[in-house]
């Protein structure tokens, strides 16, 4: 089985131009069959408030109402999706960036949640993996926008963790596939305030023991479950940790393994 990395961007690098392009240099010397998945960054936030179109977060996540779901279309599927392609084509890399509605890449459902409105928010329903691999058998890096459709029309945005998680998961029938979240930490941390104390490797029974005694917590957990919701449906391995060492997430000499 040939080697696939599926590797999600965090917003916070999104937003430095810097650590962006050092990131992008060294995604576009991982040899072999690739994936990125990219998140929002604040540029949608900036955005909105320019526009005076008020956003409301309930647990981290963005309310999406119809105004906030054309900004996050223009910034995400537009402004940082093209800007991450064209640099990586500097860099050598040939890529191609994609929604969910592209080629039919990621059908979702708008999210039905009992006691919250979440307004255009997509749950994932199937990924195209017939698309996506013929995309990567002709040596092309997929970029995703965390934006997918419902098929009949309406665009909906998506959890990029969530769409990580899911898109690994399908392509783990055909590939070996190991999912890299790397963010602006060093890994999962054992006190959130120093970055040198990444817990090495976690497994349900840990997950359940640090969250008992709130060790992780709020935007750390469904990060977390994403990754044990991989290791679970065939993903071979779960790595979380800092954007640059990348070269280090894949080595395993660096970040926290997640184990089933």
């Amino acid at each position: 089985m040939k080697k696939l990395y599926v590797i999600k961007i965090g917003g916070n690098i999104i937003d430095n131009e810097v650590k962006l392009a050092a990131f992008i240099r060294d995604f576009a010397a991982v040899e072999g069959l690739k994936i990125l998945v990219h998140g929002g960054g604040k540029l949608a936030t900036k955005l909105a408030a320019d526009l005076g179109i008020e956003q409301q977060m309930i647990d981290g996540r963005r309310i999406t109402d119809a105004a906030t779901l054309k900004i996050v279309t223009m910034v995400y599927a537009g402004a940082i999706n093209k800007n991450v392609v064209a640099q990586l084509q500097a860099n050598g890399c040939n890529a191609i960036g994609l929604t969910g509605a592209d080629g039919n890449a990621i059908k979702a459902h708008k999210r039905n949640h009992p006691t919250i409105d979440y307004g255009f928010v997509g749950d994932v329903d199937e990924v195209n993996t017939g698309l996506l691999k013929s995309l990567l058998e002709q040596n092309i890096a997929i970029v995703l926008a965390p934006i997918t459709h419902d098929g009949n029309g309406l665009l909906l945005n998506t959890n990029a963790d969530t769409i990580a998680q899911e898109t690994a998961k399908a392509l783990s029938s055909i590939y070996d596939v190991e999912l890299i979240y790397s963010f602006e930490k060093s890994g999962v941390l054992m006190n959130a305030d120093d970055d040198a104390s990444v817990i090495p490797s976690i497994n349900p029974t840990t997950y359940s023991e640090l969250k008992e005694k709130q060790v992780i917590f709020a935007g750390m957990i469904p990060k977390l479950d994403n990754a044990f919701a991989a290791i679970n449906s065939g993903v071979s391995k779960v790595i979380i940790g800092k954007a640059e060492q990348l070269q280090q997430l894949i080595t395993g000499e660096a970040g926290t393994t997640i184990n089933p």
